[in-house]
């Protein structure tokens, strides 16, 4: 592919969020509806008060439309969040819009359940809107917080 700066070279974390460069590619299936999943669940950020690391795991659903995200690309944005200070609910959504303002897909969501700190499991989830009518949009898999009960 040509375009891309990362895949296949070496290449730095980004110091910050908006730093990193998420690079993405043609869609190999324009037109027809499907589902991609990311899962990463061993992210992290900071909280921005304490500098605490805060802890999740991420489920990226999208329907593709003409671009599809470039994996080690998304890899390097992730992990940028790691050094960076934001409340949870800041860093899902912030992912969620800026893989939607790069690929304009069909639909996306993002599903952020972050580690208890303090007591108190934080799930955060957003979309942009109703699933397409015959997307199979399969459950995220990830069983909410019991604790030990």
């Amino acid at each position: 592919m040509t375009g891309l700066t990362q895949l296949g070279a070496s290449a730095a974390i980004p110091a910050s969020p908006d730093q990193a460069v998420l690079e993405r590619v043609p869609n190999p299936h324009p037109g027809t509806l499907y589902l991609a999943r990311f899962t990463a669940p061993e992210f992290t950020s900071l909280c921005p008060v304490t500098g605490q690391p805060d802890f999740a795991h991420l489920v990226i659903d999208y329907a593709p439309a003409e671009w599809i995200v470039e994996s080690k690309s998304l890899k390097l944005y992730l992990t940028s969040f790691r050094n960076h200070g934001a409340f949870h609910e800041d860093c899902t959504v912030a992912i969620g819009k800026r893989l939607v303002d790069m690929l304009a897909p069909t639909w996306l969501r993002i599903a952020g359940y972050w580690y208890p700190r303090g007591g108190i499991p934080i799930d955060v989830f957003w979309q942009t809107g109703l699933a397409p009518e015959g997307l199979w949009v399969p459950d995220t898999g990830v069983a909410p917080y019991r604790g030990r009960g």
